[in-house]
């Protein structure tokens, strides 16, 4: 990828969004389609959705409300009727507006056979009817109709329409999901030491946003209070170890989660789609360079190798997926230890095989609040694993799915993720339906 491409990538990519990613996009599917019904009524909902997006909001609190669930958060975002705030959509909501939503009663479709990430969102009413569907990324709507006249129409992003080229965006994915595949973590490091400290401003203003959400939940009780209860009241100011460094590292991550999860009204800007991987590629890493004592410029570096390692990941995997995002995201963070600790390209791969051969295999059983605990674990296997990469240790191809070296340890981690985690999404979705 050329410095440009990686740049247009990382703004495509680290976006504002309030509270969960799924309900959000569910949201903003039934905004769209209540938007292109105008002042129509509506008589009949119906909700069409993959498992991943069922299991993502069914347990997850939405912004400014007590409710839950992706049938709520299209609801409100019918009442919203306005796309204009992407997935910032639920960031304000009145009591009026929730108990509007409430009187909303929809049908819920599991639909198979559709991208991992689908949502689709269909209103009628006096004789007229409208159509969104969202799929293949969280703001990207590949489906749009009023009144059987069709809008748009792309491609899904299944695996059989991969291939086409039916429309200038679906290209420029591929070509860019294509570009990322080939990126290994030398390029990574590469562009992030070449690139001018003043292209990564807004790498600046992620990390700042991210701490606001953070901060606060480590004063404020939410969810699990995993941020929290491990932080045990230590700042930045007062770690005087490297451990300790590495413990409030994770503890921000998981207090940003613990709020976020809970339904806290406070934008993370995210990756890969995820708020909860926004959080782990970007507060660690502030963390450990304020102990560190590292300049503002070697931080946003770091954070670029974070960043696109992360996103680099997801590539190779589905946005949603049986395997958990923290983990991969926290590979990221891992490296990116590894840089503002000194480190080598080589030891960076030495910190990804570590990982794989640590924690692969973490199952994504929805978002919930026990999130805050996995991004804490993920995070602590991170500062273990680039610790001991400084050391030049880690595992070689000898040891299960680790390759020779990073990148192709990464490949292997692809392919349990997309071939041997195939059947765990319709496992525990079912488990989850069970308790409902």
């Amino acid at each position: 990828m050329t410095d440009s491409e990686f740049l247009a990538l990382l703004k495509k990519e680290m976006v504002p969004a309030m509270g969960c990613t799924e309900p959000a996009a569910a949201a903003l599917a039934g905004a769209k389609a209540k938007e292109l019904l105008k002042d129509n009524p509506i008589e009949k909902t119906v909700v069409r959705a993959s498992r991943n997006m069922i299991k993502n909001a069914m347990g997850v609190g939405l912004p400014n409300c007590e409710q839950k669930g992706i049938l709520m958060a299209v609801a409100l975002g019918i009442v919203k009727g306005s796309t204009d705030k992407e997935l910032s959509i639920l960031s304000r909501l009145t009591e009026k507006e929730i108990e509007k939503a409430k009187t909303i009663k929809a049908e819920l479709i599991l639909e198979e056979n559709v991208p991992q990430l689908y949502v689709s969102v269909e209103l009628s009413g006096a004789g007229h009817s409208a159509k969104a569907t969202i799929s293949g990324e969280h703001n990207r709507f590949s489906f749009c109709s009023v009144d059987g006249e069709v809008l748009v129409d792309l491609p899904l992003e299944t695996e059989e329409t991969k291939n086409c080229e039916d429309s200038e965006h679906t290209a420029k994915m591929q070509k860019e999901r294509s570009s990322l595949l080939d990126v290994r973590i030398k390029d990574i490091k590469a562009f992030a030491d070449r690139v001018n400290i003043e292209e990564l401003s807004f790498i600046k203003d992620a990390i700042s946003t991210n701490r606001k959400i953070a901060e606060h939940a480590l004063k404020n009780p939410y969810g699990l209070k995993v941020g929290m209860t491990m932080a045990d009241g230590q700042s930045v100011k007062t770690v005087k170890t490297l451990k300790e460094a590495f413990n409030l590292a994770a503890s921000y991550a998981a207090a940003g989660s613990d709020a976020r999860m809970s339904g806290l009204s406070m934008p993370v800007i995210i990756n890969s789609g995820s708020g909860n991987q926004g959080l782990t590629v970007t507060l660690p890493l502030y963390v450990l360079s304020k102990f560190l004592k590292k300049d503002e410029e070697t931080l946003l570096r770091a954070t670029c190798i974070s960043e696109l390692i992360g996103l680099a990941l997801t590539a190779r995997k589905n946005r949603l997926s049986a395997l958990c995002g923290a983990f991969t995201a926290a590979i990221g963070t891992s490296c990116a230890y590894v840089y503002l600790l000194g480190g080598s390209v080589s030891q960076m791969e030495g910190a990804v095989n570590n990982m794989v051969g640590n924690l692969t295999g973490i199952i994504c059983d929805g978002a919930k609040t026990t999130c805050a605990l996995k991004i804490f674990s993920c995070l602590q296997a991170a500062a273990t694993s680039a610790e001991l990469a400084m050391h030049n240790t880690a595992p070689g191809k000898e040891s299960g799915i680790v390759g020779d070296d990073g990148s192709k340890s990464i490949d292997y981690l692809s392919r349990v993720s997309s071939e041997g985690m195939e059947n765990v999404d319709s496992t525990v979705l079912s488990i989850m339906m069970e308790k409902c």
